[in-house]
């Protein structure tokens, strides 16, 4: 029996967003569940508060699927901060005095334009917990897949590249990189993961070729 799949959208969307996702996977006969988020609910986290709202979220449709299915694990496909997110999910450290531990609970995470790392201010704290006690691929028993689009160079030639410059220098320090737009290659990485680069994949629906395209859906979902 393979494992559901619980589908977590990324910063400020809503699960409207990824429902055409989880469509693609079954007609690929590929079960999966898109957390059931509005955008607005991530609006209390804003400015590197607690993403403890978020988690609840995840929690309960992760039990309900385990539940349904009868499965002992899924695996979680994670969105931008969606990846981070997980990670703390997956942990056994008192996040704001709650341990989520769902290590158990979870065979893969599939990270999707996920910035492993950042120097922006307002995630440097949530970011920074991760980073201390979950660093790189941390659990053994956890198989981690971190996918990157490469369609962007950051450059101040043009505002579509401005915006990539601009997004990459805040995420690394350097502007002058490749990556999906937003987030630049070097970030959405884990050491001990299974890295995947696809060429010509933007971070979000709205530039075109995204994680959630079709093209992209056949080269990561071949992880599942």
């Amino acid at each position: 029996m393979s494992n559901p799949n619980i589908i977590l959208a990324g910063y400020l969307a809503g699960a409207t967003d990824y429902i055409p996702i989880a469509e693609k996977l079954a007609k690929q006969n590929i079960a999966a569940t898109v957390v059931p988020l509005k955008w607005w609910e991530w609006v209390p986290t804003v400015g590197g508060r607690s993403i403890a709202p978020i988690l609840e979220k995840l929690d309960r449709t992760v039990n309900l699927e385990l539940e349904r299915s009868g499965a002992s694990k899924v695996n979680i496909i994670a969105h931008s901060a969606g990846g981070w997110l997980s990670r703390i999910y997956l942990g056994d450290r008192p996040y704001y005095d709650k341990v989520w531990d769902a290590r158990s609970k979870v065979a893969k995470l599939v990270c999707l334009g996920t910035p492993q790392r950042s120097l922006e201010p307002w995630s440097l704290r949530n970011l920074g917990f991760v980073n201390d006690n979950y660093p790189d691929a941390f659990y053994d028993d956890i198989e981690y897949i971190c996918v990157a689009g490469k369609s962007v160079r950051g450059t101040k030639s043009s505002p579509q590249k401005w915006l990539a410059y601009s997004s990459y220098e805040l995420t690394t320090g350097q502007g002058d990189a490749w990556g999906d737009g937003i987030i630049p290659l070097e970030a959405a990485y884990l050491k001990g993961a299974t890295n995947i680069e696809i060429d010509g994949v933007y971070h979000s629906a709205r530039s075109g070729k995204w994680y959630g395209s079709q093209e992209a859906i056949d080269i990561w979902s071949k992880y599942l």
